[in-house]
């Protein structure tokens, strides 16, 4: 017997971490069994490869650490995660609510590499997690879109109110545009939910987006 995985992907500053959390009140006010999980794990020994990366200590730029070398990183933190953490629950049954998953790895690590060579590399990537390290495929992927001007301002309110300093995608701007850009075929050829967080060049309520959200995810909870 195997549970659920949704993942909730999208843009930099698109508002995942929350969402998941407005989706896990949601699921525990329906009475929906389930278990949140977020990736990338900071702190666990699993997830320090990818901390090193994303503070720049294997390169200053994005594109020092290679799209297999820094997937290799992240599929470590998620290999560890299911094994220690949360595949005891997935396989007894439960629905899980993944923010970022193997598909941020599609979504940020894809533009490194030339056009022509991605779906190769996507090829590679979804391989090595879902049949060799035989981690659970997702049964929904939605992808929360936001155009990169507004992501861009978003991500720099939310390190000034943090008080914490962007990471070396998030310092990159024509990185993250190349990540929209690239993610926008991705989520046609794959089958993923779009979601636009935006109307009119505004950004939506969380409560609304919330409600989009839920529409998608509520047949696969069985209510």
């Amino acid at each position: 017997m195997s549970g659920k995985l949704i993942v909730l992907e999208g843009t930099d500053g698109a508002g995942k971490a929350t969402q998941a959390r407005l989706m896990a009140q949601r699921l525990e006010q329906e009475g929906v069994s389930f278990r949140e999980i977020d990736f990338p794990r900071y702190g666990s020994p699993f997830a320090k490869p990818v901390e090193m990366y994303l503070q720049g200590a294997l390169g200053s730029r994005p594109g020092d650490v290679s799209a297999y070398a820094a997937s290799t990183l992240y599929a470590v933190d998620r290999y560890g995660a299911y094994k220690e953490d949360w595949g005891a629950d997935y396989e007894r049954g439960r629905l899980i609510l993944a923010n970022r998953y193997t598909t941020s790895n599609a979504v940020h690590q894809a533009p490194k590499l030339p056009e022509e060579e991605r779906w190769a590399y996507l090829d590679w990537l979804f391989d090595l997690e879902y049949n060799r390290l035989a981690l659970p495929e997702p049964d929904l992927v939605i992808y929360l879109d936001l155009p990169a001007e507004i992501s861009g301002q978003l991500l720099r309110l939310r390190q000034e109110a943090t008080h914490t300093k962007a990471d070396i995608h998030e310092q990159d701007g024509a990185y993250l545009r190349a990540c929209r850009e690239s993610a926008q075929e991705i989520v046609r050829r794959l089958g993923w939910r779009r979601v636009d967080c935006s109307r009119d060049g505004a950004v939506r309520t969380p409560e609304d987006i919330h409600q989009e959200l839920w529409e998608i995810v509520r047949p696969l909870t069985g209510l």
